[in-house]
């Protein structure tokens, strides 16, 4: 307060008695904060703005790139399968997307997106929870999360704190990379991540929505030429964003994140989550999804 202080300096009780002020002020906000050894972490500025529900029950999406909404660009085709799934909600307002590009469960709650999320639930909520791209990040100390000790107690932490809250937490496993080989077969690169969520599922009773499962009989289905129409594939000097091109095989353009959006809705109604029952009753064509070969192993 640069206004005081040349009257602090020349009277001596008013600076007394602003010190004193000061201190019956600040003190019980030290002793709150010293009797929680873990505040909430601030919120990291980022092109992903925080969402606020205004209204409830929600359903609250909450993930990485695969399932984030995109900013509005005329030369970014990329989409997620959450910013799609709104359409197919009967009120689009029910639906908040949390999610955010390039987060894992470890940066999602360090940067404070997960706390704010907490903040935005209420009794009869939905939370939908899909991590593992950037989890496996071991480069990155900053988003990795090994998949048997740190990513697994994050999704066990995110469990329990929704419930606390009085919310239903729901469990997504993370989506198929489309990764064919020469001949045609699709590789999971996923490692453990699929298999964990789908044990924390089991072990804590949440209620799981397979994309890991289902993205992979889509993908079979299509083939690798066929899905290449579903990610972002763009080809050098036909986009001002992408001069050069871009073959990206894990983010989806329009038509991947509707058809994937759809295979989930439609998961949603066939596993009787009551949350289904936000959904419109016209649903979409359904996206073809493969029969399991004969021998084929099921990542």
């Amino acid at each position: 307060m640069p206004a005081l202080e040349p009257a602090m300096r020349h009277d001596p009780r008013r600076r007394l008695h602003l010190q004193a002020l000061l201190s019956a002020c600040i003190s019980p906000m030290l002793m709150a904060a010293s009797a929680d050894p873990a505040p909430a972490p601030p919120v990291i500025p980022s092109p992903f703005p925080l969402q606020f529900a205004t209204m409830h029950p929600t359903l609250h999406l909450v993930g990485d790139s695969t399932m984030a909404d995109k900013a509005p660009n005329p030369h970014n085709p990329e989409r997620g399968w959450g910013q799609l799934f709104r359409p197919l909600m009967r009120n689009p307002a029910q639906l908040l997307n949390h999610a955010a590009n390039g987060r894992s469960t470890k940066s999602f709650r360090d940067q404070g997106r997960w706390q704010h999320v907490l903040t935005q639930l209420a009794s009869g909520d939905y939370v939908l929870i899909q991590f593992g791209h950037n989890d496996a990040k071991i480069d990155d100390p900053t988003r990795y999360a090994d998949a048997r000790t740190s990513y697994r107690d994050n999704l066990r932490r995110f469990v329990f704190d929704v419930r606390e809250r009085g919310a239903t937490p729901l469990l997504a496993t993370p989506i198929m990379r489309r990764q064919f080989d020469d001949d045609g077969q699709l590789h999971d690169g996923h490692g453990a991540y699929p298999a964990v969520v789908r044990e924390v599922a089991r072990a804590l009773d949440v209620p799981l929505l397979d994309l890991h499962r289902l993205s992979y009989l889509w993908l079979v289905s299509l083939g690798a030429e066929e899905s290449i129409q579903r990610f972002v594939w763009i080809s050098p000097g036909t986009n001002t964003l992408y001069p050069e091109g871009r073959r990206d095989n894990t983010h989806f353009n329009e038509l991947g994140a509707s058809e994937l959006a759809a295979i989930a809705a439609d998961e949603m109604r066939r596993l009787q989550w009551p949350a289904a029952a936000w959904l419109r009753d016209a649903v979409p064509t359904r996206p073809r999804l493969a029969q399991k070969p004969q021998g084929m192993v099921m990542p």
